[in-house]
């Protein structure tokens, strides 16, 4: 079961304490704390296995993501399914720190054990669902058995990884480098100046909603972070098992209610915006440790190094190039990018990756490794439709959807204003740096992923909608 106590490890400010040992998880799994870079590594990498029959070195666990086939839940059941999905990733990330202390015991005191308490998991879902009288999806039983695979060896659902040009060789020991034994790797970087230009924009038609709407709300230079996620894992402490840099509410925690959030303070200058804005934070694996490294969420999880503050924050909302939006409802919840992207593949992996003079190029599987004067840049865009019913769904996912190649709405979608991220980060121009991430998915940048709740005050969410339709440029 997942953890519901409101006890949880608190970031105090940014002290860095450097160390030369760090201690993950209650295992006793010791670490040393000096950064290889990502081109070196040692002779059998602290996540890595031999595969008999392939010859590949086993670098992960890979496990069905169950979420993404919940799309019927009654409401009455969201509270423990939500309870038991949040189990489910407990359950791997317990069993990856295994695997990463002892990668030859792996089939039997590993993948076995972990199939049986995912059953269980498994039926506890069927059961909540079938309890509130819905029907729990068939063959759900069939996600409990995980397996094990290679860094460079591409999942088995979703799309092929992107197609930003070729990609490196794979390396020789995948799951190598990286401060904490899990990544990044050499192959998860590539120079800006070898990816060719990629950015294709729809055209605006007739009737185009060509406005925009800038929020300011900072950087998070105050340090607000939590391992927490309240839109797939609410009342579940450490849900995320990495941590998040947040902006806007100030509020914001597994435990945070709607009330909570309407009456939190907020980091915006338009104190009429109390939306949460999150993501995954960015570190530095240079051999030092935030006061993180050894609770949850950082060093616990397999995520260490200085934690990154970004140089600028652009949060804008932008219109349809097809027609006019409507309001987005208040307290709409709203996930872009797949935090397991590199198991489930990249059919969800939505954030993009670049650098600044250079956004043109986008890399959704690749760190860019930006030339001298130039900065790395996140970018997060939101989906642009919603269902015209529902603030969320029972995977966080279908109630809303992207605008078409032709920048329409899929049928029964209405289209709202688009939350359009970057965030721009200084960081050496040296593979060693990378998101948080859960431990299984080994910090790839695929995994990249922004999280929004909608706060702002009806009011002022209708004069965002009425500058955007006018095609005026507002804050």
């Amino acid at each position: 079961m997942g953890r519901t106590s409101r006890k949880r490890s608190k970031l105090a400010g940014r002290a860095i304490a450097a160390s030369t040992a760090l201690v993950l998880g209650a295992g006793g799994l010791a670490l040393v704390n000096v950064y290889a870079s990502a081109g070196e590594g040692t002779s059998k990498p602290p996540s890595a296995t031999q595969d008999e029959n392939s010859g590949q070195s086993m670098s992960t666990i890979d496990c069905p993501d169950v979420a993404t086939s919940l799309q019927e839940v009654p409401e009455g059941a969201r509270e423990a399914v939500d309870r038991e999905l949040a189990a489910l990733d407990t359950q791997i990330t317990e069993a990856y720190q295994k695997f990463a202390e002892n990668p030859d015991a792996a089939q039997e005191t590993l993948l076995g054990p972990l199939e049986e308490q995912r059953r269980g998991t498994l039926a506890a879902i069927a059961t909540a669902i079938q309890e509130a009288g819905g029907q729990p999806p068939d063959g759900l039983d069939s996600n409990a058995p995980c397996t094990l695979r290679a860094d460079d060896q591409a999942p088995e659902q979703g799309e092929s990884p992107d197609e930003q040009g070729e990609s490196p060789e794979p390396s020789e020991e995948p799951g190598s480098g990286g401060q904490a034994g899990n990544g990044p790797s050499a192959d998860d970087f590539v120079p800006i100046e070898d990816v060719a230009p990629n950015v294709n924009k729809v055209r605006n038609q007739r009737g185009a909603s060509r406005g925009q709407f800038e929020t300011k709300c900072g950087t998070n230079a105050n340090g607000k972070f939590n391992p927490d996620n309240v839109i797939v894992a609410p009342g579940v402490s450490n849900g995320a098992h990495h941590m998040h840099d947040y902006v806007g509410n100030q509020a914001t925690d597994a435990f945070s209610s709607d009330d909570d959030l309407a009456n939190g303070r907020t980091s915006c200058r338009n104190q009429r915006d109390k939306s949460t804005y999150y993501w995954p934070v960015l570190r530095i694996q240079n051999g030092q440790n935030e006061n993180d490294a050894q609770a949850d969420g950082g060093g616990n999880d397999k995520n260490v190094g200085e934690i990154q503050t970004p140089a600028q924050v652009t949060l804008k909302f932008v219109g349809s190039p097809t027609g006019k939006v409507v309001a987005m409802p208040r307290f709409l919840r709203i996930i872009t990018g797949d935090a397991k992207a590199f198991v489930n593949g990249n059919a969800n992996a939505n954030a993009s990756w670049s650098c600044t003079g250079f956004e043109n190029r986008q890399l959704k599987d690749k760190y860019p490794l930006c030339p001298e004067g130039s900065k790395v840049v996140r970018t997060f865009k939101f989906q642009s439709c919603w269902d015209g019913a529902n603030i969320d769904s029972a995977n966080h996912r279908t109630h809303v959807a992207f605008a078409g190649a032709d920048g329409r709405c899929p049928s029964g979608f209405k289209a709202i204003p688009q939350l359009v991220q970057r965030i721009v980060y200084d960081v050496p121009p040296e593979p060693n740096f990378a998101v948080d991430s859960f431990p299984e998915q080994l910090h790839k940048p695929v995994t990249d992923h922004g999280d929004f709740i909608n706060v702002f005050a009806d009011r002022e969410m209708r004069r965002l909608v009425s500058c955007i339709n006018r095609g005026d440029r507002c804050r």
